[in-house]
């Protein structure tokens, strides 16, 4: 089964968990390392993940893949919180941390740069608007890789 259709599929399955869970889903990863598959659920609250909510959110993760057994191979199960370079995925991602120091990487050379670290400004139509030291910068969606959070030192 392909990587996609594995992280399609748990996603559909665990979503109503975590949100009966008052949780966020915010990533699913499927990945092999070493000999080893590794299903990695990552998930958030506005005050932050505890330990507590990781135990309870996977435990009922791990009892519905049992039953479900959408992954044919042997896996490890890891429920975690995004940490704090997190991934910022979806549009409400980008509403909930306007105004944060965020890092955004693109596919191309976006005037000749393709790594971008600043303040959100925007996330609109255009793309994710930046404020990097004083000088505005516009983000088109399609030529984004990966955004996340970021940390200043």
């Amino acid at each position: 089964m392909a990587k996609s259709t594995v992280v399609e599929r748990v996603t559909e399955a665990v979503q109503p968990i975590i949100e009966g869970l008052n949780l966020e889903l915010v990533d699913v990863e499927y990945v092999k390392e070493g000999g080893n598959w590794y299903l990695r659920i990552f998930i958030d609250k506005p005050e932050g993940v505890e330990l507590d909510d990781c135990q309870i959110a996977s435990e009922k993760i791990d009892t519905l893949l049992d039953e479900l057994d959408p992954i044919p191979q042997a896996y490890f199960l890891e429920v975690s919180s995004p940490g704090i370079e997190r991934p910022l995925k979806k549009p409400q991602d980008f509403v909930r941390f306007k105004g944060q120091l965020v890092n955004v990487t693109t596919f191309a050379p976006v005037n000749g740069v393709k790594s971008f670290t600043g303040k959100l400004m925007e996330y609109n139509e255009e793309g994710i608007h930046l404020d990097i030291k004083g000088k505005q910068v516009v983000l088109p969606h399609q030529q984004v890789a990966a955004a996340r959070l970021a940390i200043e030192i």
